[in-house]
């Protein structure tokens, strides 16, 4: 046995929930923690977390917060007291990850939360960026297909238990993964029951969920909640990668809206507790006489859920949360120290290339007004630069979705940009795609970034393309067709135009279908690469005006 899977068995072993004998006929007091969104975020993320200001609530401030080691070291201070605990997670624990971990196809990070003794995850959309293989590979361990083992050590693959009960491999009818996971305290039975949301078919690239099935979350839970109860079972925690959006602090919960609202009134009364995700948002909720809480995204926040279990009834009679801040001053855990680095003496020599020079930092943030931003015009340009060769695709426009820009290009004192840094903006490596579409079907396309109206996705447009859309205009009617022009001329609805975006969209990810309909595509470089390309062959680079995009009314 490697020194590293030593200490995953140690922790294994020291955090197992199953109960030390208890002789008391009182109620059997259980502590949940809780972490969503984690997104590889093995240190600190750069914007830490916003909260209100303790000394003037009208006030908002940053606090540093998060990194592997830091929370390691608070989950074990959290459950250091107490008799009965758990160490649960809500999805996307991996993907959209920075460097260290993107580098590695995320394996540091499910070595990570192993090492400091997560239990049960519900999977999210993001463990499907890389496919459904891949998600069972980081489940059960092995080398990556294409890359190999890259890392420090042989990966082992997570040590908790990935649950997934409302995506369903069609051909089998069964869950991908459980559905469910039952553990005991004191003798009392607790399952925690995780789902991935129904809307991942929308947001993960189609080829690798093909073959699965995303159930309506509530539907699947009021489904096993008879099978439960033949079980014995009658406390139940639901794990679910969906979430709300709260007007409130950390424990607040003022008008939330969103989709877990209506999820939650349509669970099944047994349920007792959900613990949610998705959202990047921080609350602790009352709905429908449950509790529902979300810790925040990139390991910022830590929740506890404090459960009391009656021994007559078996259930759950009380439960209590309080988000708690993983602040850069908690001790690091060794143990993590070591293993971020391991990982680092392999890749940060990769992290350290130049990548050319900024003037200003590059902010992936929208105008709120087009939904242009300035990271995203940058690399809109990148990506048609790498593919407007003749013998590289002949692109003559390109577009790139906006969630695959996961963070800022921000200029520091010496105005360089390294790999590292370009990577942690485009961490999905996904390689670029050149195809022909109609005039006609590039408008479809822009239609299409409605898709949800709630919620639009404004697609990143190289130089030289623009158009307008309508702000009142209903659907399929909110681009001016007469607006779409290139380089100054109109589009010609007839015409045909080689067309640069990545291969997630190209095979209709995030709702952009017309994509698949697309002639004559030729593979490209990665997205990451032609990025910094672009950088160090335009060095420096400044953010351009947001005029690519307007808008009417």
């Amino acid at each position: 046995m490697t020194r590293f899977h030593a200490i995953i068995a140690a922790a294994t072993l020291l955090c197992s929930p199953v109960a030390h004998a208890q002789t008391s006929t009182g109620p059997v007091d259980v502590t949940l923690l809780a972490i969503n969104d984690f997104h590889g975020n093995l240190r600190p993320a750069p914007g830490g977390i916003t909260i209100n200001d303790p000394a003037d609530k009208t006030r908002k401030i940053t606090v540093p917060a998060g990194g592997a080691e830091h929370m390691a070291t608070l989950v074990q201070q959290l459950r250091a007291s107490k008799k009965h605990t758990a160490f649960v997670a809500a999805g996307d624990l991996i993907g959209a990850s920075p460097f260290l971990s993107a580098l590695f196809h995320d394996e540091p990070t499910i070595e990570a939360l192993s090492m400091m003794g997560l239990e049960i995850a519900a999977v999210g959309n993001h463990e499907f960026d890389e496919g459904r293989d891949e998600l069972l590979r980081m489940q059960h361990g092995g080398c990556h297909p294409i890359d190999g083992c890259k890392g420090p050590h042989p990966f082992a693959g997570a040590t908790f238990r990935y649950l997934a009960a409302s995506t369903i491999d069609t051909k089998s009818g069964k869950p991908l993964l459980p559905p469910y996971e039952i553990r005991s305290f004191d003798g009392i039975p607790v399952a925690f029951i995780g789902l991935t949301l129904k809307g991942a078919p929308n947001l993960v690239a189609p080829p690798g969920i093909a073959g699965l099935e995303f159930r309506d979350e509530a539907e699947t839970v009021n489904a096993l909640v008879p099978e439960l109860k033949t079980k014995g079972v009658e406390a139940i925690v639901v794990l679910i990668h969906e979430g709300g959006l709260p007007t409130g602090g950390l424990n607040e919960c003022p008008g939330i809206s969103g989709p877990i609202v209506d999820i939650v009134k349509k669970f099944d009364k047994a349920v007792d507790v959900v613990v949610s995700g998705h959202t990047h948002r921080a609350y602790t909720c009352e709905i429908d006489g449950r509790l529902v809480t979300s810790g925040d995204k990139y390991g910022t926040l830590v929740t506890t859920i404090e459960l009391k279990l009656d021994r007559a009834t078996r259930d759950i009679t009380s439960a209590k949360a309080d988000n708690i801040i993983v602040h850069t001053s908690i001790p690091a855990d060794p143990s993590q120290t070591a293993l971020l680095a391991a990982y680092d003496k392999v890749a940060a020599p990769i992290a350290a290339r130049p990548a050319g020079v900024i003037t200003e930092t590059l902010s992936r943030m929208p105008n709120m007004q087009t939904g242009e931003s300035p990271l995203g015009n940058v690399i809109a340009d990148a990506h048609l630069a790498a593919t407007s060769a003749p013998d590289r695709g002949h692109a003559v426009m390109a577009f790139t979705n906006p969630g695959g820009i996961r963070s800022d290009i921000v200029k520091k004192s010496d105005a360089d940009v390294s790999y590292g840094d370009v990577f942690a903006a485009q961490p999905f490596r996904n390689q670029l795609v050149t195809l022909t579409l109609t005039g006609a079907e590039i408008k479809a396309m822009l239609e299409q970034q409605w898709r949800d109206p709630r919620r639009p996705r404004i697609l990143q447009v190289s130089k030289g393309f623009s158009y307008a859309w309508d702000n009142a205009g209903s659907d399929g009617h909110r681009i001016i067709a007469e607006s779409m022009k290139l380089g100054g001329t109109p589009i010609d609805p007839a015409a045909p135009y080689r067309v640069t975006v990545n291969n997630f969209l190209a095979v209709g990810g995030d709702g952009f279908t017309v994509l698949k309909d697309g002639k004559d595509a030729i593979i490209g470089v990665y997205d990451v690469d032609a990025l910094s390309i672009y950088l160090r062959s335009n060095s420096p680079v400044a953010p351009g005006p947001l005029d690519r995009i307007s808008r009417v009314n």
